[in-house]
Parts: C-alpha cells; sequence; structure tokens
C-alpha cells in the first residue's frame, strides 16, 4: 500500500477522490479513441471541445458542459439561489475562452426531487443574467422533477455552452518557449470547487458567522467570475500563446494542459495574495502545500502565457493581473508546474 493510500489527503477524507477522477478521465480516452469524427479537431487540454463547421471553412464550434459541484449544497442551505445560476454560466464561458471562443448560446440543466417553481425561477434567472451580460443566448434546457433522488430542498445543476471560433485563432501550446511570463487573473474564492472540503472544514452552525469583514457565507458564495473581457482586453495588447482556467486540480493540474511536454511553469506565490477564506482552509486542514494547490485555486482564477515583451502590456490591460511565473524548460520526469510558495 502506498504512503498516499495510508494517509488520503484532505479532499479525499471529504469524499472526493482526485486520482479516481483522473483514472475516469484516462478510460474515457481509451473508450472515445476507438472512434472520431472527422470534423472533430483537437482541444486545447480539454477544456472545450473543437467540431469545425460543415462545409468547409475555418471557422469551428467549441462546446463544453459543467456543473456548480457542491456549491448548490450551501446555497440551498440559505436559500440563496441566483448567484449559483450565474456561477454556472462563468464557469463555462472560461471553459470554452481558453479555447479563444466567443459564446453563442448556452442550455441549463436544473433537477430536482419536488420542483418549487419560485427557485427554479431564481436559478434560471442567474443563467439568463450571466448569458446576458455576455451576449450569449439562452435557448432554454431541461427541468427535471425526480422524486426519490434528490433530498428535500436540494437540486443539481449543469449547464453546456457553444461558442466559435477562427481555427486560425485557436491557441497554440507547441509555441510556449522558456522565457514566456506567465500573467494571473486573480480568483475572489473557491469559485465551483472545493467546496465538499470546504464543508467538511466549515460546519453549518459558522457559516452565518463574522468572517473577514462579512460571513462565511458571503466568502463561500462569493462570484464565480467571468474573465471573458479582462482576456479580451489583454489580447487586444499581447499575443496570448496558451490559457488556462483554473478549476478541479488547481494550478497543478490545469496548467500543464495547455502546455507542451518539453515546458513547465514556475509560479511565485509572492506575487499575489491568497484570499482570506482559502487561508483558513488551509489552516484549518492543515494542507500540505501540494494539497492547496491541487484541491484549491488559491487566488488564481485564469493564467495566460505571453511573450515576456508583452507582459507588462498585459498586466496593465486588466485590473488585477499580475505577472505570477515564468516558462522554463522541462527535463525528464520533472513536474510540468512548480509552485514556490509565500513564506512569512
Amino acid at each position: 500500500m502506498s504512503d498516499e493510500s495510508r494517509n488520503p489527503d484532505a479532499y479525499a477524507r471529504a469524499g472526493v477522490d482526485i486520482a479516481a477522477g483522473n483514472e475516469a478521465v484516462a478510460r474515457y480516452k481509451s473508450v472515445l479513441g476507438a472512434w472520431r469524427h472527422p470534423d472533430q479537431l483537437d482541444a486545447i487540454g480539454g477544456f472545450g471541445g473543437v467540431f469545425r463547421l460543415p462545409g468547409g471553412g475555418d471557422r469551428a464550434l467549441v462546446a463544453s458542459a459543467d456543473g456548480v459541484g457542491t456549491k448548490i449544497l450551501i446555497a440551498a442551505e440559505l436559500h440563496r439561489y441566483d448567484g449559483v445560476g450565474r456561477d454556472l454560466v462563468n464557469h463555462c464561458v472560461n471553459d470554452i475562452l481558453v479555447v479563444n471562443a466567443t459564446p453563442m448560446f448556452f442550455l441549463d440543466y436544473f433537477a430536482v426531487g419536488k420542483l418549487d417553481p419560485e427557485v427554479a425561477a431564481a436559478v434560471v434567472e442567474g443563467c439568463a443574467n450571466a448569458c446576458r451580460a455576455h451576449n450569449c443566448a439562452l435557448l432554454g434546457g431541461e427541468t427535471a422533477e425526480m422524486p426519490g433522488l434528490y433530498a428535500p430542498g436540494h437540486f443539481d445543476l449543469a449547464g453546456t455552452i457553444v461558442g466559435i471560433v477562427d481555427v486560425n485563432d485557436v491557441p497554440k501550446p507547441e509555441t510556449v518557449a522558456a522565457g514566456d511570463a506567465i500573467i494571473g487573473l486573480p480568483a475572489v474564492g473557491l469559485h465551483t470547487n472545493g467546496y465538499s472540503l470546504a464543508r467538511a472544514l466549515i460546519s453549518r452552525d459558522e457559516w452565518n458567522k463574522p468572517f473577514d469583514g462579512t460571513t462565511y457565507a458571503d466568502a463561500l458564495l462569493a462570484e464565480h467570475p467571468s474573465y471573458y473581457e479582462a482576456v479580451r482586453a489583454i489580447q487586444r495588447v499581447a499575443h496570448v500563446k496558451t490559457m488556462s482556467h483554473i478549476t478541479g486540480g488547481g494550478l497543478l493540474e490545469n496548467v500543464p494542459r495547455t502546455l507542451p511536454s518539453d515546458m513547465k511553469a514556475v509560479f511565485e506565490q509572492s506575487r499575489w495574495t491568497v484570499p482570506p477564506i482559502m487561508a483558513e482552509l488551509v489552516r484549518r486542514g492543515s494542507l500540505r502545500d501540494e494539497e492547496a494547490y491541487r484541491t484549491l485555486n488559491m487566488g488564481i482564477g485564469y493564467t495566460l502565457v505571453v511573450p515576456a515583451a508583452d507582459a507588462e502590456k498585459a498586466v496593465d490591460a486588466a485590473p488585477g493581473a499580475r505577472i505570477i511565473g515564468s516558462i522554463v524548460s522541462r527535463r525528464g520526469d520533472e513536474p510540468q508546474v512548480v509552485v514556490h510558495p509565500a513564506r512569512a
């Protein structure tokens, strides 16, 4: 038995097995590898699937599906419903933005044990408002009432987004080179990941207690922001080679998905601020550095790789953007992401 299996990390103890998730993805790939549609194009790190529009040409559709995770349990317990719809759309927008796609339309999936029309309307209103902010059509979706599958008052929420991109504008990870700079866009909280751990470490009776000038509930339900406008602003002044949306798996697992195998990203955490709610989870869970940067976003919600000469222009173009690391050559089986934590 390995040390890891004898001493599972905090996220595993909270009920989420990242290793099992990675194994499932590997098996999906083996299944899907048996056949490939001729118009299916390679995606960037799996953040969104790319499909060339029929009839030839250089345009392609980019699609992604995702959920909000167990953040919805906190929202349901506190009867705060509109935010999770907004979070869902913003998350999906960010995923296809990695492939440089512009959102076109969105479909939601709302599932409950017993339907409460007021709750359903509040959730969908959050989706609609976020879609409107991106000039993205909310075409519809599915409302499923399944007695016995969900506890009273609880629900599940997922969505699918479709965008469009010129094939020539899809980022090219193979162009990433040693010396490039990494620009980070700030996270404001957990966004839509790490909530199983958060719920294990912060009990229900604490949610309405004061925390960092607000409450634990407000910190836990902080918005998953869209990075669309910030990314487009950076692209107007800098050559963006590749991008990553920092969701489940943190910096350690999302950034490598958009790098060539012979390059690695080195981050300096002293260059950004870890949100207080994450610092609190790290403290309560006694998280090792590797656990923290694999489970949580640790204050960075989105990364962009640009030539070093463009780095300052990129930072000036988007509020909160910072130069947070650099690309170096990778040798042998070195990890593809290294984070140098800030030390007191």
